[in-house]
């Protein structure tokens, strides 16, 4: 069996290529159903956001295992794979687990150390779990991951004053603005007209970090009215007006700076509805949606700037660099954690010579102890019975104490096959394989 990841992110696919391999929640059981329909697939779990996507399995062997990811993708997107793979990365076996590693920690963000990113691996391992998609290698390694995740943030400062997917569209919307008045600093969105199209986990966030950038207000449009009431009431101190989607028309005219965030699969903003709007001054368009909920053919339209999840980069460099040092510190934590994990991995060798064992044991041990109640007669009574059995049972397992720890305990992978070979030799396990 072989660990491996394959995958895209904003690191190797521009965002006409993600969103194209974004997988919605209601679509990730089909879709793991679908993987583990490939003979080489034993295991498996995807990681779905707006910067990446990411399929780990358990397979049978890499080249095999790895193809079968490659083709579910080329079919999922509708892209061909010589449109695709030049966007993808795989990993296999330890690089796969410190890719992992490194995601969960979010030293793998466009954003150094974001939060988000370690919920979403939670998702993964939820919807892996619900869907029996995971196996027990894949469940230790995604559960370590979290923990690790957890640690990182715990031990080092690197989750402390990280901006988010939406921090950083706040902050760009500060920088455009000020550079569009001729200098390179953030600037207060006191005086804007803002709209917040979607009441998600991410349209809450932009809600949060634009009351902190000095908005005033804002209007949040939303499918469900209801729904973008109550995150409005969230926000007692700032002033929000809450509207559906239909009249996103009017936001469009009368809005100075609108970002979107909904789970769309398809543009709610192109050319055709801009066209329509009698806008009254410039309009300034954050997108964060992958799909992209505004559609790529509003570029050069005039009065019209627009600008999606890649666009974030400009902001994420100025904030990058101080960030450097406590990355290293949490790729030590890493390097531990991917470690321990393959300890555990490799110790896995010894386990059908184990069983071997136990099952060889446990025959001795149930012949022997058959032979002697019989002969204790009718008048041995069942509880003596069940102390006799539970003194053989107690032998056997002190007896199994050290072998199966020596067996199991972290050594080079030569040392361990020398061992095994011992075992299998000085209690005739060769011929007893069927125990496994």
């Amino acid at each position: 069996m072989h660990i491996a990841v394959v995958g895209l992110s904003h690191r190797t696919a521009p965002v006409e290529v993600r969103e194209k391999l974004s997988i919605a929640e209601n679509s990730i059981q089909p879709s793991l159903a679908a993987l583990k329909g490939n003979d080489h697939v034993l295991e498996t779990a995807i990681l779905s956001t707006c910067n990446r996507l990411e399929i780990y399995t358990v397979i049978t062997n890499p080249e095999d295992g790895i193809k079968a990811v490659e083709d579910f993708l080329s079919g999922y997107s509708g892209l061909s794979n010589e449109e695709l793979i030049p966007h993808l990365f795989s990993f296999h076996h330890n690089d796969a687990v410190e890719h992992l590693m490194k995601v969960a920690a979010g030293l793998d963000s466009m954003v150094l150390g974001e939060g988000q990113i370690l919920s979403q691996v939670k998702k993964m391992v939820r919807l892996g779990q619900e869907n029996n998609s995971l196996g027990p290698i894949l469940n230790r390694l995604l559960t370590q991951a979290v923990s690790t995740g957890k640690r990182v943030r715990t031990e080092t400062n690197l989750g402390t004053g990280a901006v988010s997917i939406s921090s950083a569209a706040v902050e760009l919307a500060q920088l455009k603005l000020g550079q569009s008045q001729g200098n390179d600093r953030l600037v207060s969105l006191e005086s804007e007209k803002v709209a917040v199209v979607g009441a998600g986990r991410m349209g809450r966030l932009l809600i949060q970090h634009l009351q902190a950038k000095g908005c005033s207000s804002v209007v949040l449009l939303n499918r469900s009215k209801e729904r973008a009431e109550a995150l409005a009431k969230d926000f007692p101190e700032l002033a929000i007006q809450c509207r559906l989607l239909g009249d996103l028309n009017d936001c469009l005219s009368v809005c100075s700076l609108v970002f979107t965030s909904t789970a769309s699969e398809q543009p709610i903003i192109d050319r055709s509805r801009l066209d329509s709007c009698k806008r009254s001054s410039f309009l300034r368009l954050i997108d964060i949606g992958v799909p992209r909920n505004i559609d790529s053919d509003v570029s050069g339209l005039k009065g019209v700037e627009s600008h999606d999840v890649d666009d974030l980069q400009e902001v994420v460099s100025r904030n990058q660099e101080a960030r450097q040092q406590v990355a290293l510190q949490a790729q030590g934590l890493l390097q531990e954690e991917c470690r321990l994990f393959l300890e555990w991995w490799d110790s896995l060798e010894a386990v059908p010579t184990i069983n071997r064992l136990r099952a060889s044991l446990e025959s001795i041990r149930s012949e022997e102890l058959q032979k002697a109640l019989s002969r204790m007669g009718p008048d041995f009574s069942a509880r003596e019975r069940k102390v006799v059995e539970a003194l053989s049972k107690g032998i056997i397992n002190k007896i199994l104490h050290t072998p199966v720890t020596s067996l199991r305990a972290p050594q080079s992978r030569t040392d361990r096959q020398n061992a095994l070979s011992v075992v299998e030799s000085i209690f005739d396990l060769a011929n007893k394989k069927g125990s496994d």
